[in-house]
C-alpha cells in the first residue's frame, strides 16, 4: 500500500452498467460519473453504419494493489482490450485535502502513506474539487482569493453517497460539479486550504479536494508572466 491514484474509465455508455457493477462488487462504491462523446468523424460512422457513441466517464480513487486487481478483471471479464472496448488509466495523486476526505474516497479502508515520489516534483498541479451542484461560485471565490486564475467545470453524479452519509454524518447530494484548476505548485496548498475552509465539508458545497501532478503545460505563459 502507499500510492494513491485517480482511476479514470471511459467506455461506451451502453456498456457502462457492467463496469459500474464490477466496481461495486469490488466493494468500492464511491465513484463519480459523467457523460462524454466519442470523436470519430461522422463520415466514418456513416460508412460503418454506426451511430455516434455516448461515453460514460467514471472517476474513483484507488490504491496501487487495487488497480492491478481491477485491471485483470477489466481485461479478462469485460474484455476492455478488444477494439472499441474502452480505456481505463490511472494518474498518481499528490495530495488530498483532509483526513475525512481521504477516508470518504477510500471508504474507511486502512491506508498507510508512503514517501513522496519524485514524479510529484513538478512545476504545476491540477487541483480537482468535487462539490454539491450549484456551488461553483462559492468554490471559485475561495480559490481566486488564494491565487487561482480560473477553472473548468463538468457535471457528474456520485454513487455510494448513502454509505458516505452514514460514515461522515452529513447529507451529501448525488448531483456533483467537478472543478478542475491548474495552479503553480507553490500556490496549490493555499488554494486547497482556502477551498476546504470556505467551501469544505462544513459548508453547503460539501467540497472534497485533491491534486494531481502536472508534468508540463501550454497556455499559462501570459498568466505567469
Amino acid at each position: 500500500m502507499g500510492k494513491l491514484y485517480l482511476m479514470t474509465t471511459i467506455v461506451d455508455r451502453k456498456a457502462g452498467k457492467k463496469y459500474m457493477e464490477l466496481y461495486k462488487k469490488d466493494e468500492h462504491n464511491v465513484m463519480f460519473s459523467s457523460l462524454g462523446s466519442g470523436t470519430a468523424a461522422s463520415e466514418m460512422l456513416n460508412y460503418l453504419g454506426l451511430e455516434a457513441t455516448e461515453k460514460l466517464v467514471v472517476f474513483s480513487v484507488r490504491e496501487e494493489e487495487e488497480w492491478q486487481s481491477i485491471k485483470k478483471q477489466l481485461q479478462h471479464k469485460l474484455h476492455i482490450d478488444a477494439p472499441g472496448g474502452g480505456i481505463a488509466f490511472i494518474i498518481p495523486l499528490s495530495s488530498i485535502g483532509g483526513k475525512k476526505a481521504l477516508q470518504f474516497l477510500l471508504e474507511s479502508h486502512d491506508y498507510q502513506k508512503e514517501e513522496e515520489s519524485t514524479l510529484k516534483d513538478t512545476a504545476h498541479e491540477l487541483v480537482i474539487v468535487i462539490a454539491n451542484q450549484g456551488n461553483i461560485e462559492l468554490v471559485m471565490d475561495a480559490a481566486r482569493e488564494a491565487g487561482a486564475y480560473g477553472g473548468t467545470v463538468i457535471h457528474a453524479r456520485g454513487t455510494g453517497m448513502e454509505k458516505a452519509e452514514k460514515f461522515m454524518g452529513v447529507s451529501i447530494a448525488a448531483e456533483k460539479e467537478m472543478i478542475f484548476i491548474v495552479a503553480k505548485k507553490e500556490q496549490k496548498n493555499e488554494i486547497m486550504k482556502a477551498i476546504m475552509e470556505k467551501a469544505g465539508l462544513e459548508s453547503r458545497a460539501k467540497s472534497i479536494v485533491f491534486s494531481l501532478p502536472v508534468t508540463d503545460t501550454a497556455g499559462l505563459r501570459l498568466i505567469e508572466d
